[in-house]
């Protein structure tokens, strides 16, 4: 009998994170999903799988998360690390508490669940570990400072992870998305994209059941961008 496979969303409530648990669900994967709302908990119940409601800022909750699916399905193949929304200010106007806080939500978010189950994928010899970044990692926007710095951080985490897990065919990813119709759509930002149009959740959600796949088997360590093109590599 085969076993079917299995995806962890934390931050999974709503936005890009929700979306990717319901194309995962409907790739034919077990879900499980964290969120701080509660929402988390009706959609997987809805997708057929489990919720837990807390936060992936607590290791305690993110272990909850991972028992729960070791108790349930008895592996974990994939592992979605979505993210909420850290400070913003400007550049000097930032405290050390909320540099702090940033790293929080957008970098240690993935090294705390990473931490978890990266062992347990070891132990399968497969598993992909895919992080939500953001379009300005690289190129770096004064509208999202904290979001800029700590996801550079994570790319550099992701290299390493890459350096040392691959072997045992665990794959990290980061997608890298532009403006998307999750946020707030203006004229002045569409008019930045040279698709002139926000992406999509859905669209991102497509990336992440990409590199989820067997298709992805040899990709490992990269940062993919999904902006329509805003911040294109030279």
């Amino acid at each position: 009998m085969a076993v079917d496979k299995v995806a962890l969303i934390t931050a999974g409530g709503s936005g890009m994170g929700a979306a990717a648990a319901r194309r995962l669900a409907a790739d034919g994967f077990r879900v499980g999903v964290l969120s701080s709302s509660g929402k988390g908990e009706a959609l997987a119940s809805d997708l057929g799988g489990f919720g837990v409601t807390g936060s992936n800022q607590s290791n305690d909750d993110l272990k909850r998360l991972v028992d729960q699916a070791m108790a349930k399905w008895g592996r974990i193949d994939v592992l979605v690390n979505s993210a909420g929304h850290g400070p913003r200010a400007p550049l000097l106007e930032i405290t050390d508490e909320q540099w702090h806080q940033g790293l929080d939500v957008y970098f240690l978010n993935v090294v705390r669940a990473t931490r978890l189950v990266a062992p347990i994928m070891q132990q399968q010899k497969a598993g992909a570990i895919i992080n939500i970044s953001t379009a300005w990692a690289f190129e770096p926007s004064a509208m999202f400072p904290t979001s800029a710095v700590a996801r550079a951080g994570l790319a550099a985490y992701t290299k390493i992870f890459a350096d040392q897990y691959a072997a045992d065919s665990v794959r990290m990813n980061n997608v890298l998305p532009g403006w998307i119709d999750s946020l707030p759509a203006t004229d002045q930002r569409r008019d930045t994209v040279p698709m002139k149009r926000y992406g999509t959740s859905a669209e991102i959600a497509a990336t992440i059941a990409f590199l989820a796949s067997d298709g992805a088997a040899y990709i490992t360590g990269q940062n993919i961008r999904v902006d329509g093109g805003l911040t294109r590599a030279v």
